[in-house]
């Protein structure tokens, strides 16, 4: 692999449950040592206990909260060589969800990303080397129905991605999306039945998300797509944006008469 995970000091948000949990059980499994952070104590707590990892509760999108996660991280690990901003939200709606909504999705889902690499590039950039892991979202690349601020923010965070990307791969800087469909998570579980309409079928573990992740270390690969037919959606949006819209509101005209709306 070009990233070895073995002693590597590597930093989860989000690691209560879902995919962060299954990147620690995967990353451990290779010799990683780890800080688990999440809002959710007990849960993190269980996780960082079967794992052998450092379980940090607490806010990791708030200002403080990413510092302090990153101050206690360093001082648990001597360094971290991986940074897997993996806490999200996804609140249904559109432009009537209510302001501090919006504002919390913008924190969690973008912010986040940004007040840690605020804080961990200076050191990366000194030793020349250091990883920074988003879990985006296919949502990034396309969009999701039913939750406006989720993609609305998640587009965010894949910008970001790559704006990191361009400007510090020359200096030893490697970022990585990973841009599954659905995952049998909580998160798809809340979607209700437009969720399970729209990805139901599809929808993969989240071990199998962990999977690609590792496979992706041995190339470096921006783009994670633990469904390969995500690249496809996305050309297609990309050069037949019309067509791709035209086959979104038919989904999404579906998914009304699913819901007898």
């Amino acid at each position: 692999m070009s990233f070895a995970l073995k002693d590597a000091g590597v930093v989860i948000t989000g690691g209560g449950g879902g995919i962060g949990a299954a990147l620690a059980r995967r990353f451990a499994a290779e010799g990683a040592r780890i800080v688990l952070a999440d809002l959710d104590a007990a849960a993190v707590e269980a996780v960082a206990a079967e794992v052998g990892a450092v379980a940090v509760s607490g806010d990791a999108a708030s200002v403080d909260g990413v510092a302090s996660l990153i101050s206690r991280a360093n001082d648990e690990l001597g360094g971290i060589d991986l940074y897997c901003a993996n806490a999200g939200i996804a609140p249904h709606g559109g432009p009537e969800v209510p302001e501090e909504v919006w504002a919390r999705a913008w924190d969690v889902n973008v912010m986040a990303h940004v007040r840690a690499a605020n804080l961990l590039l200076p050191a990366w950039l000194e030793r020349g080397h250091g990883r920074f892991l988003a879990t985006v979202s296919a949502a990034g690349l396309l969009t999701s129905l039913g939750s406006a601020p989720y993609s609305v923010t998640k587009h965010g965070a894949l910008a970001f991605a790559e704006w990191l990307s361009a400007t510090y791969r020359h200096r030893g800087i490697t970022v990585q999306a990973v841009c599954p469909q659905g995952v049998r998570t909580n998160m798809l579980a809340q979607t209700g039945t437009s969720g399970q309409l729209i990805m139901g079928a599809s929808a993969i573990e989240p071990s199998q998300v962990a999977d690609s992740v590792l496979e992706a270390f041995g190339d470096d690969r921006f783009l994670i797509l633990p469904h390969p037919e995500v690249a496809g959606y996305y050309a297609t949006r990309a050069t037949q944006t019309d067509r791709w819209l035209g086959g979104m509101n038919k989904l999404q005209r579906k998914v009304e008469a699913a819901q007898g709306g």
